[in-house]
């Protein structure tokens, strides 16, 4: 297996395990959690004071995402072997590092699990978008479309809370920044295990 497919079966991983790990997170969480209420994040810890952790949802989260991010920044070495565009494989790898970082640091690690999500929600938005430089159409538009609904949620959050998460909650917000991210990955992931090596891409 080259270089380039093993980076896009590790991306398809990374984001099928991240979905799939958040789910199981969520199944096995006790009454109470609701996606429309509870940040994704609190299936590892909550927000201090008073933190609470329930097993095996926190270990299940944390285990995913640092896997994820792991996985994650490998395929970004590999791809850029090939590729060579710092425009996509800086943020791509930034994402990487936040995932392991929310896996490392859960909810309860202030200000460390803060740091990290931003630098994910940012960074994961803004690699969906610079994909363009290393994809053709039509994947290369779904990338721009889902990290610029990706971003402007997150804008819409900080910067203007009662547009949107008055009507599907802080979770559900979340959940707009995060799974479009995961979605385009995933997709990303497919796209790189079919492409023939015999050319590079010019972006």
């Amino acid at each position: 297996m080259n270089k380039l497919k093993l980076s896009g079966l590790l991306l398809f991983l990374a984001g099928s395990f991240a979905l799939m790990g958040i789910i199981t997170a969520e199944v096995l969480y006790p009454s109470g959690y609701t996606t429309f209420n509870s940040e994704i994040s609190d299936l590892g810890a909550t927000k201090p004071p008073n933190s609470l952790i329930y097993q095996p949802s926190s270990s299940i989260f944390n285990i995913t995402m640092l896997l994820s991010g792991l996985m994650t920044l490998i395929a970004t070495f590999c791809q850029h072997k090939y590729f060579k565009k710092l425009l996509f494989s800086i943020p791509l790898g930034l994402f990487g590092l936040g995932l392991v970082g929310i896996g490392c640091f859960s909810g309860d690690k202030v200000p460390y699990h803060g740091i990290f999500a931003l630098l994910t929600f940012i960074s994961g938005g803004v690699s969906a978008i610079t994909s363009f430089k290393i994809v053709s159409a039509p994947f290369k538009f779904i990338g721009i479309v889902f990290g610029a609904i990706s971003l402007i949620t997150w804008c819409t959050v900080v910067f203007a809370p009662n547009i949107i998460v008055p009507f599907i909650g802080l979770g559900g917000t979340e959940r707009w920044v995060v799974y479009p991210i995961v979605l385009w990955i995933t997709g990303l992931g497919g796209y790189l295990m079919n492409i023939t090596t015999t050319k590079k891409f010019v972006g």
